[in-house]
């Protein structure tokens, strides 16, 4: 993806939530910018997924705080542009909405 942006000319900022802990708040703006639940962006085949029963799970503020204490259970990449965000799979969904 960084070479998509790079060779359009799209500036970007890249930010690994393994190294840069993510917050609850920071979790929260994504999500309503990309106008997702939680449940939205479980990456469902993750180990941890299937360890904590998260299929059944529905309270999305105990989610927030799962995924935040585990961001392998985050879909990604999701790009942030202004007040819109996207989980960019495919990479086209990060183009379109850099072209807006």
């Amino acid at each position: 993806m960084a070479t998509a942006f790079r060779e359009n000319g799209v500036e970007f900022e890249r930010v690994n939530y393994f190294v840069n802990e993510m917050t609850e708040d920071k979790l929260r703006d994504l999500l309503k910018k990309a106008k997702l639940k939680p449940q939205e962006v479980l990456r469902k085949r993750d180990r941890v997924y299937k360890e904590l029963n998260l299929a059944d799970e529905t309270d999305p503020d105990k989610l927030i705080k799962i995924i935040v204490q585990n961001p392998g259970l985050l879909e990604r990449p999701i790009v942030e542009v202004g007040e819109n965000a996207v989980v960019a799979r495919p990479i086209d969904k990060a183009i379109e909405l850099i072209n807006q």
